[in-house]
């Protein structure tokens, strides 16, 4: 959730940005979420044949239309821990 809504509130985001800004996550971590949610249509990857690479990540889409909803989730847990 965390990818998303980074890239939902950046809109385009390089690899580095994206591990800035998850704070502690791993390599590892980050390039397999990032992978998936590639694979399943929820994130597009753009990669530029340059020297350093550069590959800039965004929401599709698909991945536009699932944040309401995500939206809504988190407003939810927010009031449920004001109880």
């Amino acid at each position: 959730m965390h990818i998303l809504f980074w890239l939902w509130k950046k809109e385009v985001m390089r690899y580095g940005q994206l591990k800035k800004a998850l704070n502690g996550v791993t390599h590892k971590v980050l390039s397999v979420q990032l992978k998936e949610l590639e694979s399943d249509g929820i994130i597009s990857r753009k990669e530029y044949p340059q020297v350093p690479p550069k590959v800039e990540y965004a929401l599709t889409e698909k991945g536009l239309s699932l944040m309401p909803v995500l939206q809504a989730l988190c407003t939810w847990g927010e009031n449920e821990l004001k109880k």
